[in-house]
């Protein structure tokens, strides 16, 4: 073997070994960590928002007063309903599954005029206070897929209002401007943010409070004073916007 052929071969090896000594030295091409896992939404929380919507309300057209005879006209219809709303939510199972929560609730109203009532062709006034703001104290059962949640609601309602112009002329005892009742419905809640959630929401309130005073005529008017006939209760329809904390 000639001396510049072994000097070859000693090159070749040296540059080898040089070669494995840099790939050693390089950083393992590892894959890349996974990302983390989304996090699951759960509706459990306190929250607050607003609300709006109509009150269907429809009072009997007609009714027979006992002294005086037949009561035509002053059927009323509902109106404007919004306000406001607090509460508090608990998911038992993130993502999907059962919800249990409390809500409580005011609105003020504003509910169109009764039209004219006669009896005969005499003017009859009603005496009856109306009902300028109502609210709830309710809880809610539902079920959340993921940000829907449906749900059942019920519990404690009351309202109050003002007397109207004709009470100054009643002289027998008036019904108070306070009533309590219940409310009863369901709704639909989606929430398009970690925050932000949008309800579409009816109920049925009922506000029980009987009047049965007797009718008052007024020769010098001429007028009758009574309480009519009125259905305590209405649906109400509204939608609403809660924020989450």
């Amino acid at each position: 073997m000639t001396t510049s052929f072994r000097a070859a071969l000693l090159g070749a090896a040296a540059g080898c070994l040089a070669s494995s000594a840099q790939a050693a030295d390089l950083p393992r091409r590892a894959p890349p960590p996974s990302p983390p896992p989304l996090p699951v939404f759960t509706w459990t929380g306190f929250y607050a928002g607003l609300n709006a919507g109509y009150a269907f309300r429809t009072d009997s057209s007609g009714f027979t007063d006992p002294t005086y005879g037949t009561v035509t006209g002053g059927k009323s219809s509902g109106g404007f309903a919004g306000g406001g709303q607090i509460g508090y939510n608990y998911q038992f199972t993130p993502g999907s599954g059962f919800v249990l929560g409390f809500e409580t609730d005011i609105q003020g109203t504003s509910f169109a005029k009764a039209d004219a009532a006669y009896l005969g062709t005499t003017p009859y006034y009603s005496v009856r206070p109306s009902l300028d703001y109502f609210g709830t104290v309710r809880g809610r059962l539902g079920y959340a897929f993921d940000r829907v949640l449906v749900y059942g609601t019920g519990g404690f309602a009351y309202g109050g209002g003002s007397r109207t112009s004709s009470a100054a002329s009643y002289p027998y005892t008036l019904p108070g401007t306070d009533r309590t009742g219940y409310a009863a419905g369901g709704g639909i809640e989606y929430a398009f943010t970690e925050k932000l959630s949008a309800k579409v929401e009816a109920l049925y309130i009922h506000l029980g409070r009987g009047f049965t005073g007797s009718t008052y005529y007024n020769a010098s008017v001429p007028a009758y004073y009574g309480a009519g006939k009125q259905d305590s209760g209405f649906a109400l329809v509204r939608a609403g916007v809660n924020y989450r904390f």
